[in-house]
């Protein structure tokens, strides 16, 4: 199908999706676990075997990539390998090895009249996933959507266009091959804009909510034109303090790994805070550990005097998403200023505490309102698949219904089952 079509023929195309994946829930609500996983099995098997094919479509994206000037985060969030297309692959068996949610009792209780409540889980419905630069959400969101008796369409950013039908094309096959239907899994087909604003409108009643993966811009026209529930996450501004408890090697080896590890995703370490009673000792050895990594340090007055090369930080640098080998750092006064900045500056994704202290630690864990809390661990463990998830569709930063990772149990809702035997009210 073309890349750009009429307008007119956008909101039909979009129409069309939406009907078909309203069909195809009829079917999935009521799917054995057995067919769902023997689809994801399948998927697995299928990514696999179209590796070449899904590697030589990411050479087409990564090659326009560079020649639109884009950043190397944005490039490394858009590559395949042979490593992370069996990582792919490995997460749709995780996938299929998870309890299936669906029809389960969520909470069970009888009544003074006989009447016997259940709450149980069911499927969302069709979910609309909007992602940009990572063709593992295709195969990511379109698992996670199914084994919770989902229907999914997919819409991925144009810079990894070429990747995302490749990795769909092999998910269809593994569909087929469970005698499910293909409509469970769809890709918007082409690159017009225009087709993310008809699944903003809810394509007519037929998107029961919507995950927006992606950059700042993205995300915020998600959530202002949405006509839909939104499960999303606006940037992760995400911080660590190192208390004045903290073991040295830890604090440098986590500090390391949450900021360089992999910087393009939204568990990448943003903001570093240390306690004044121990900056003189650690910091410098930190700041030097980071910048032999190739990061840029941008700190306080302190920061600057007791590192080397650091860069005078500005206000924006506390409110800034880099993605990129740049970190913020301020020396605090201690775990109350620490906990009082992370309250102005952070987006409540991911924040963690170094410590030996244990009540300081607790502290932090029960009164920092983030989705995710850490204490002497990377915030790059902010993922689905090391919460024992499988994986994840995205990490929610809302308080409404999913918070955190969104695994396949925040991808359903529950009904009321009550049982009786002939009771009539009074």
């Amino acid at each position: 199908m073309l890349d750009k079509v009429e307008a007119a023929d956008v909101t039909g195309l979009m129409a069309e999706l939406g009907q078909r994946a309203r069909a195809a829930t009829r079917v999935l609500a009521t799917a054995p676990a057995s067919t769902k996983n023997a689809a994801l099995t399948g998927m697995a098997s299928a990514i696999r075997a179209a590796a070449p094919d899904i590697l030589a479509a990411n050479a087409q994206d990564l090659e326009a990539m560079r020649a639109n000037g884009q950043t190397a985060a944005f490039l490394d969030r858009g590559t395949l390998t042979d490593e992370r297309i069996e990582a792919i692959a490995a997460a749709l068996e995780d996938i299929a090895k998870l309890e299936d949610p669906v029809g389960s009792v969520i909470a069970s209780w009888p009544r003074p009249n006989g009447l016997q409540i259940d709450r149980v889980r069911t499927p969302l419905g069709v979910i609309g996933v909007i992602y940009e630069s990572r063709p593992n959400v295709t195969a990511d969101a379109g698992a996670l959507c199914l084994k919770a008796g989902n229907a999914v369409i997919l819409r991925g950013g144009s810079d990894t266009i070429n990747s995302n039908r490749a990795i769909h094309a092999a998910l269809q096959k593994g569909l087929e091959a469970a005698g499910l239907p293909k409509d469970a899994i769809q890709i918007v087909p082409v690159a017009d804009r225009a087709a993310v604003g008809e699944m903003l409108k809810g394509l007519s009643g037929n998107l029961d909510v919507i995950v927006p993966r992606g950059g700042k811009s993205l995300v915020a026209r998600v959530q202002t034109e949405a006509r839909v529930p939104v499960f999303a996450h606006l940037e992760g501004l995400v911080h660590i303090f190192i208390d004045k408890a903290a073991d040295a090697t830890k604090a440098k080896e986590i500090v390391f790994n949450s900021k360089l590890r992999r910087t393009g995703i939204c568990g990448a370490l943003e903001t570093l805070l240390v306690d004044e009673t121990i900056a003189d000792k650690l910091l410098p050895d930190v700041l030097e550990v980071l910048q032999k990594g190739g990061c840029e340090i941008r700190g306080d007055e302190l920061t600057q005097r007791l590192g080397k090369d650091v860069v005078a930080a500005t206000e924006a640098d506390w409110t800034t998403e880099y993605l990129d080998k740049i970190l913020s750092v301020k020396v605090v006064s201690g775990l109350k200023e620490a906990m009082d900045r992370i309250a102005q500056y952070s987006s409540c994704h991911t924040d963690c505490i170094v410590t030996e202290d244990e009540a300081a630690a607790e502290t932090f864990l029960n009164e920092v309102d983030s989705a995710i809390v850490l204490h002497n661990a990377s915030t790059q463990f902010a993922d689905g698949g090391e919460f024992g998830m499988g994986a994840e569709i995205g990490i929610a930063t809302g308080r409404m219904h999913a918070r955190g990772p969104v695994g396949v149990e925040q991808l359903t809702s529950f009904k009321y089952q009550v049982r009786g035997t002939g009771q009539t009210r009074s």
